[in-house]
């Protein structure tokens, strides 16, 4: 295999972007500047310092937050909220670390079984996916 294959793809929204609208994703994603819309991805999101995003939601295959978030935010592996991040919206992962000094408002859901959740996960409507993950 060669190293171009081994390695992974990254998309860098820059400290200077502004974007609003909607966003798919199926590789790694760092937002550094200010996002507005919706995020529906299978890959990894970070959000960094001194990043802002207001979302009608986010749901990727594992995010960490650096920066400011409103909105929901999904993930069907884990959610991570680091030391000076601000959340503002529910939560829903299968696995959620909050540090300490992070500042957050909203509701924490536990995915408990992920083995049922299949990979149109992501792209269901949020009431089809609250629905789907009672059953």
């Amino acid at each position: 295999m060669k190293k171009a294959d081994k390695e992974k793809k990254l998309t860098v929204l820059g400290k200077e972007t502004v974007f609003d609208g909607f966003l798919k994703f199926t590789e790694d994603l760092h937002i550094q500047g200010s996002f507005s819309g919706a995020i529906d991805a299978q890959g990894f999101l970070l959000i960094e310092k001194g990043a802002v995003c207001r979302t009608q939601y986010i749901r990727a295959a594992s995010i960490i937050v650096e920066g400011t978030v409103y909105g929901s935010l999904t993930a069907a592996d884990k959610i991570e909220m680091r030391t000076g991040s601000v959340v503002r919206g529910d939560i829903r992962a299968a696995r959620i670390k909050i540090a300490d000094g992070v500042s957050f408002e909203g509701a924490l859901h536990m995915i408990r079984d992920t083995s049922g959740v299949d990979s149109s996960l992501f792209s269901m409507q949020p009431e089809q996916l609250k629905q789907k993950l009672r059953s």
